[in-house]
């Protein structure tokens, strides 16, 4: 089933605990914490004691939210073991990772073939700690089309190598459905990261219930994932509780 929950970089500003618990008092599940925000890497100790937080408070942790980009760094093998140890101390089921930094159209066949090596490379990592590795799908990298996130999935060719979906501004409401359709059908999609925008401008959520139901069609929502909140307009609490209890309710139609 899905179940809802939120990105804790949504609230960079606010702490752990402050998060844990306006989320919890809305009846979310789960929470994917932010490498840049919540929990850093290597630390082993702050991410057990924040697993342990989450628990508490009567959640799960969703995912490590980490910013690793493939191909940005000397010695990626180095850099992305200290975001597993963050993920395995946090517990976390899967990795959210970035596909590069230059847009598809930018990018040449060595690109994509380079890109896809570190991925197949981290991905392998990331399987011997039985930890699932996702990659965003987000504008300015290669996930920034259908095609361009598939091929890449065809060419690191891992079985451990998935991705997240969000509803980027640059795809139609069609060609989204068809992404996400698409994913789903290859058994590569992990969890959506979910919010409204009028182009580049943050709605309530609830404004964006019909979309996000045409969305929803695309996957069978018997399997297990989770609809992690993002970009609250205002980035209020106030506004957060509003679109948590849409939230809530669209699921609900679901079941």
């Amino acid at each position: 089933m899905i179940l809802p929950g939120i990105v804790s970089v949504t609230f960079r500003e606010r702490s752990a605990i402050e998060i844990l618990e306006v989320s919890s008092h809305c009846g979310l599940k789960a929470i994917e914490w932010s490498e840049n925000a919540h929990v850093g890497p290597g630390d082993e100790v702050e991410a057990h004691n924040l697993y342990t937080r989450t628990i508490d408070s009567g959640m799960q942790v969703a995912a490590y939210g980490s910013y690793f980009r493939l191909l940005a760094n000397q010695q990626p093998e180095q850099v992305f073991r200290e975001s597993l140890i963050a993920a395995k101390a946090l517990h976390a089921p899967l990795i959210r990772i970035w596909a590069g930094t230059v847009p598809s159209s930018a990018a040449t066949p060595d690109y994509y073939a380079r890109i896809a090596k570190e991925a197949k490379l981290i991905a392998e990592m990331a399987a011997d700690e039985g930890i699932k590795l996702a990659l965003e799908w987000h504008r300015g990298t290669l996930t920034d089309t259908n095609h361009s996130s598939m091929q890449l999935l065809d060419e690191a060719d891992h079985p451990n190598l998935y991705c997240l979906w969000q509803p980027t501004p640059e795809l139609s409401i069609k060609e989204r459905c068809e992404g996400l359709h698409e994913l789903a059908a290859r058994k590569k999609l992990l969890n959506l990261h979910t919010y409204y925008w009028e182009g580049d401008i943050r709605r309530p959520f609830a404004e964006g219930i019909h979309e996000w139901s045409q969305y929803l069609a695309q996957i069978d929502s018997h399997e297990d994932r989770y609809m992690l909140m993002e970009f609250v307009m205002g980035n209020t609490f106030e506004q957060f509780r509003t679109d948590a209890a849409a939230l809530k309710q669209l699921l609900n139609h679901l079941s």
